[in-house]
């Protein structure tokens, strides 16, 4: 086992319409307005911009994220990953119950020194730290839906 790859899989029920939910997640500039973990994000050009997350483990994590899938009739939206993370991460969307169901995948290398060294006993830790992220993410988008 690689202790320094990850996947995640995070389920979230939304109560707007997909399109809805869509047209704010393309938004990745938007992201630090709703979801307090993703601190700063800073377009580059078109496809591709810089952001730093930060949770409750006391460190910073800056990422470069180069769109690769785009699909508004699909509902998908996928980044590749550089910096402290490589790899990638993906929202699909689709209609449920009323409202959305946003499915985001994410399959990633940590890069970052310290993570690494701490990849075996850190690793508990560190997934802890992300399922309270997609947590509280999920809290701001929803709340950020309902102001909209």
């Amino acid at each position: 086992m690689d202790w320094c790859r990850y996947r995640f899989r995070s389920v979230w029920g939304l109560p707007a319409a997909p399109a809805a939910v869509y047209a704010v997640l393309e938004r990745a500039e938007d992201y630090p307005r709703w979801w307090p973990e993703v601190r700063e994000v800073t377009p580059l050009d078109e496809r591709t911009a810089t952001a730093r997350f930060r949770s409750l483990v006391p460190y910073d994590l800056f990422v470069t994220a180069r769109e690769s899938r785009r699909d508004p009739g699909g509902r998908v939206l996928e980044v590749a990953l550089s910096g402290d993370l490589e790899g990638w991460a993906r929202w699909t969307l689709s209609a449920r119950d009323g409202g959305t169901r946003a499915v985001y995948e994410q399959e990633v290398e940590v890069r970052k020194p310290l993570m690494r060294r701490l990849a075996v006993p850190g690793r508990l830790v560190f997934r802890a730290n992300h399922a309270l992220m997609m947590r509280s993410g999920k809290r701001g988008l929803g709340r950020w839906l309902d102001a909209v």
